[in-house]
């Protein structure tokens, strides 16, 4: 059963609550749920966000918007600058009752960012009417469609083959290669990943690419050490990432590279 919520947030008075805090790469946040809804963004780093059986994949260009009883776990897939919204359920019901990903314009995020940062410094007028303003926001925010579909665990061969592609999702390892390290066919394999992903087994590949070029570049690394990790040559690594995204890869490098710490997992008893 998930874990549910920070303490703070069984008390029921005022629009909203908020978090502003640090994780470093590779920390991992288990399963849970909250009873508020939810806006989970990062003004740095790059989260795998899973809800469901879906992986959304989280740069600083976009956030995550929990409804009410989303269980959901965080992968810190760079080092993370975490800032985030808790809004009640009474407050939010014009939003969407299903987990989504959302791009962030310029006054959403000085919003999210403001009341996180500063929420102890300001009035509760001011404080109602920014939480109040954030949940107009998101109603006319863009959906984003990078995400990932997991499989259930029906059958171990996909599971086992779509982890270690997770791991290593390089195109220079063949389709047929991953089917004869789980003694599956490759015709038994496809059909497979149409029925459960509902996606054939290249476009599924490019999808944990992009996430994990968004955590690479998160990182500082050059678009060129990207690519080639991936197994393309920089050229068609960046048609491929425009086709997919709509914009180069190089916008998603910060000024300086980020630090890499560690791999830690936590459980979610205080977020």
């Amino acid at each position: 059963m998930p874990k549910a919520v920070p303490p703070d947030l069984d008390d029921e008075s005022g629009r909203g609550r908020s978090l502003a805090r640090c994780y470093p790469r590779g920390l991992r946040i288990d399963p849970h749920v909250h009873e508020w809804a939810q806006v989970l963004y990062a003004v740095t780093g790059v989260m795998w966000v899973e809800v469901g059986r879906e992986a959304l994949i989280v740069p600083p260009q976009r956030a995550v918007w929990l409804p009410p009883g989303t269980e959901h776990s965080i992968y810190m897939m760079s080092e993370v600058e975490m800032r985030n919204l808790y809004l009640r359920g009474q407050d939010v019901q014009h939003l969407s009752k299903q987990g989504d990903v959302f791009e962030i314009n310029g006054l959403l995020r000085e919003l999210i960012t403001t009341i996180a940062e500063h929420e102890s410094e300001r009035d509760d007028e001011y404080l109602n009417a920014a939480y109040h303003l954030a949940a107009l926001e998101l109603t006319h925010a863009p959906r984003y469609s990078l995400r990932i579909p997991l499989p259930d665990k029906s059958d171990r061969r996909l599971e086992v083959l779509c982890r270690a592609v997770i791991s290593n999702p390089s195109v220079d390892i063949s389709f047929e290669h991953h089917a004869a390290s789980v003694g599956a066919s490759v015709r038994t394999l496809a059909r497979l990943f149409t029925r459960e992903l509902g996606l054939g087994f290249a476009e599924w590949r490019r999808q944990v690419q992009l996430a994990i070029a968004l955590s690479k570049l998160a990182e500082g690394q050059t678009v060129s050490s990207v690519a080639r990790s991936l197994g393309y040559l920089p050229s068609s690594f960046s048609d491929m990432f425009r086709r997919e995204l709509g914009t180069a890869p190089s916008e998603f490098r910060p000024d300086e590279t980020l630090a890499a710490p560690e791999d830690l997992t936590i459980t979610p008893t205080d977020r």
